[in-house]
């Protein structure tokens, strides 16, 4: 695994108005690494991931992707301060996001759901966007739903769409934002199972996840958060089983009661 960072936050911070929601939010994501965001709802979590590839305009720090500073091309901060669309597009070229919810198109079918973001963002050619879309949903074990509208998917087999549609694009780098919370619990799992087989192939990926066992099992880094701050991060061993402070252990605590336990205790 290279030490140089895919993904480095730089004292990132992001504010509505008098509301701050992200305060000097740092992070380094090496290649082949997963990191995962925990904490309660309202954390800044999902901003903090939206930082990342500049759907939320950050106005604090920095973002660099691959060595390149994401949104802005100097010091300014404010609005005006922006890159042009077709500068941060080329910036944030790497990186691919699978939402929390599955933002598919009714009247495309599944192939043309996954093609749209290569014709249309891309401008490819539409046999090269169509091999890309099949390769992609047989990926995620939905080929024979290749011609199949949303609407007849059950909702894990959607959200598998959105994964295919964010890999066919050959992201180093993909932002996940809760990608099981819109599910019913018996779907999740097969959703989950796409995510660790990414991970086993040594995609590179930061997910917000309320997961907690998923996080375990799969991270290689683990961050906490609350009111819009970093309050602990580590490696997903001593974080769950020995949490340093005491606000990480009240977040847990739910956790540990329901005896789910991190797969580095489990013995094989």
């Amino acid at each position: 695994m290279s030490n140089l960072p895919l993904l480095e936050l730089r004292g990132v911070g992001k504010s509505y108005g008098a509301h701050r929601v992200l305060s000097g939010f740092d992070l380094r994501v090496s290649p082949g690494e997963i990191v995962s965001l925990i904490g309660p709802s309202g954390s800044g979590k999902t901003t903090a991931l939206r930082c990342m590839n500049f759907l939320e305009r950050y106005d604090e720090g920095e973002v660099w992707i691959d060595g390149q500073l994401l949104g802005y091309s100097g010091t300014g901060r404010a609005a005006a301060d922006c890159d042009s669309e077709a500068r941060v597009d080329e910036v944030r070229h790497p990186v691919s996001m699978v939402f929390q919810q599955f933002n598919l198109w009714p009247h495309m079918t599944v192939r043309q759901n996954v093609m749209a973001p290569l014709v249309l963002g891309k401008k490819m050619a539409k046999d090269e966007a169509r091999t890309l879309a099949d390769l992609a949903l047989g990926r995620v074990g939905l080929s024979a739903k290749a011609d199949a509208y949303p609407a007849r998917l059950s909702g894990g087999q959607q959200q598998r769409v959105g994964i295919a549609r964010a890999l066919a694009v050959k992201p180093r780098l993909m932002l996940l934002d809760e990608p099981t919370s819109a599910l019913d619990p018996e779907l999740v799992e097969e959703v989950l199972q796409v995510i660790r087989s990414l991970a086993d192939d040594g995609m590179t990926m930061v997910m917000v996840t309320h997961e907690m066992s998923f996080a375990a099992q799969i991270s290689s880094q683990v961050v906490f958060m609350e009111a819009g701050r970093i309050v602990e991060t580590g490696a997903p061993e001593p974080l769950f089983n020995a949490p340093e402070t005491e606000r990480l252990q009240q977040f847990l605590k739910p956790w540990f009661n329901r005896s789910l336990t991190p797969r580095a205790q489990v013995i094989p």
